[in-house]
C-alpha cells in the first residue's frame, strides 16, 4: 500500500511550477476555442447574460443596503407607517433579487454544460482518431484511466471556472462598492490613547482590509497542500476505477495469469490507497473549516464592535450601524473570496492539469506520428 501511495504522491509533488503554468496555459489554448467562431455567438450572448445579471444583483443588493438603514431607523423610531412602507418594499426588492439570482443560475449552468460539451466532444474525437485510444500512453506514476478524465475531470475544469469567474466578479465590484458605504457611513474614529485622542481616519474600510488579508494570508498558510492532496485524491480514485474495469475487461486473462487472491490484493490495494487519500483530504478540510467557520461567526460580531462606540456616543444611529455591519460583512467576504473558494480553486486546478496532461500525451502522439508519416512517404516515392 505504502508504494502504490508513494507513486500517486508522485503524480502532483514531481510537477515544477514552470509545468503547472504549462498545462494551464495548454488547456486554456484548446477550452477557450468554445467561444470562438464559429458558433461562439450562442457562448458570447450567454456571457452577456450572467455578466449583466451580476451587475443586476449588486444594485438590488446596494439598494437592500440602504433598505436596512431605513428599515432599523423607522424600528428606533417606533414608527409603524414607516415600517409597513419597509416591508412592502422589502418583498419588492427581494423579488426582484429572488428573479435575477434565477437568471444568474440559468445563464451560468447552460454556459457550463455547452462549455463542457464543446470540449467532450473535441477530445473523444482526438482520443478515438487513429487507434489512440489503444496507444494512448501517460508519464509514469500518472493513472491509465483517460476515461475519467474525458468524464469527470473535464466536469470539473468547466463548472469550477464558470463558478469561480462569476463569483470573483461580483466578489470584486462588491468590494468597491460597499467600500463606499463604509467610507461615508463608517468615517473617522477618534479614540483616547494615553490621554491623548487620537483620529483614526475611515476607520471600518481599515479594519477589514486589515482582517481580511490576515485570514486570507491564514488560509493560504493552512492550506497550501489543499491543491496537492486533491490531485492526489482524484488520481487514487482514478486509479481504483481503472484496476477494476481492467480485471473486468480482461477476467479471463487475469485470473489465469495473478489468479483470484492476487486480483483480490491489486483491487484492495487500490481501493486502500483511495481510502487514504481521502483521509488526507478530510484533515486538510477540516483545518480549512476551522477558518471559515470562524470567520462566519465572527465578521458580523466584529463589524458590530466597531460601530458601537459612535452608536454610543450617539453620532451613529441604529440604522446606521445595521447598514454599516451589513456592508462590513459583505466586503470582508469579498475580501475573502479566496478563503471560501480555496477547496473549489485547489479541485479545479487538479483537474484542470489532468485535462491538460491528457492533451499533452495526445500532442506527443501526434509529434511521434509526424516524422513517421513524413519517412513513409519519402520512402514511397
Amino acid at each position: 500500500m505504502s508504494g502504490c501511495w508513494a507513486e500517486c504522491r508522485s503524480i502532483t509533488d514531481d510537477i515544477t511550477p514552470d509545468a503547472k503554468r504549462y498545462l494551464l496555459t495548454r488547456f486554456w489554448r484548446i477550452a477557450a476555442g468554445y467561444w470562438q467562431p464559429p458558433g461562439a455567438l450562442h457562448a458570447r450572448l450567454l456571457l452577456v447574460v450572467l455578466v449583466g445579471g451580476v451587475f443586476l444583483q449588486l444594485i438590488l443588493q446596494y439598494r437592500m443596503n440602504y433598505w436596512s438603514r431605513d428599515f432599523f431607523d423607522a424600528f428606533g423610531r417606533r414608527d409603524g407607517s414607516a415600517l409597513r412602507s419597509q416591508a412592502v418594499l422589502f418583498l419588492v426588492l427581494s423579488g426582484l433579487s429572488i428573479a435575477v439570482a434565477v437568471l444568474i443560475v440559468w445563464a451560468r449552468m447552460t454556459t457550463q454544460r455547452g462549455w463542457r460539451t464543446w470540449l467532450t466532444s473535441h477530445l473523444i474525437d482526438r482520443w478515438l482518431a487513429n487507434d489512440r485510444i489503444e496507444r494512448l500512453e501517460f508519464q509514469v506514476g500518472e493513472d491509465r484511466n483517460p476515461e475519467y478524465r474525458i468524464a469527470e475531470d473535464v466536469r470539473v475544469a468547466t463548472d469550477a471556472p464558470v463558478s469561480m469567474a462569476v463569483g470573483q466578479l461580483m466578489a470584486v465590484l462588491s468590494a468597491v462598492i460597499f467600500i463606499g458605504v463604509l467610507w461615508n457611513v463608517g468615517g473617522d474614529l477618534t479614540v483616547e490613547v494615553a490621554g491623548f485622542n487620537m483620529t483614526v481616519p475611515k476607520y471600518m474600510v481599515l479594519t477589514v482590509v486589515l482582517y481580511s488579508a490576515a485570514l486570507t494570508l491564514g488560509m493560504m498558510l493552512i492550506g497550501r497542500r489543499m491543491i496537492h492532496v486533491i490531485a492526489d485524491k482524484n488520481a487514487a480514485e482514478a486509479e481504483f476505477r481503472s484496476v477494476a474495469s481492467n480485471l473486468r475487461e480482461h477476467r479471463s486473462a487475469a485470473s489465469a495469469l495473478l489468479g483470484r487472491p492476487a486480483q483480490h490484493e491489486r483491487l484492495s490495494g487500490a481501493f486502500a490507497t483511495t481510502i487514504q487519500a481521502w483521509r488526507l483530504l478530510c484533515f486538510q478540510s477540516m483545518r480549512t473549516t476551522i477558518v471559515s467557520t470562524g470567520n462566519t461567526l465572527a465578521a458580523p460580531i466584529i463589524g458590530w464592535v466597531l460601530c458601537a462606540p459612535k452608536y454610543l456616543a450617539g453620532s451613529m444611529s441604529l440604522g446606521e450601524v445595521a447598514q454599516a455591519v451589513a456592508a462590513f460583512v459583505i466586503v470582508q467576504t469579498a475580501l475573502n473570496w479566496l478563503v471560501d473558494n480555496y477547496p473549489g480553486l485547489s479541485e479545479c486546478l487538479s483537474s484542470v492539469n489532468r485535462v491538460a496532461a491528457l492533451l499533452q500525451s495526445l500532442d506527443e502522439m501526434d509529434a511521434k506520428k509526424a516524422p513517421a508519416a513524413a519517412d513513409e512517404l519519402v520512402s514511397t516515392k
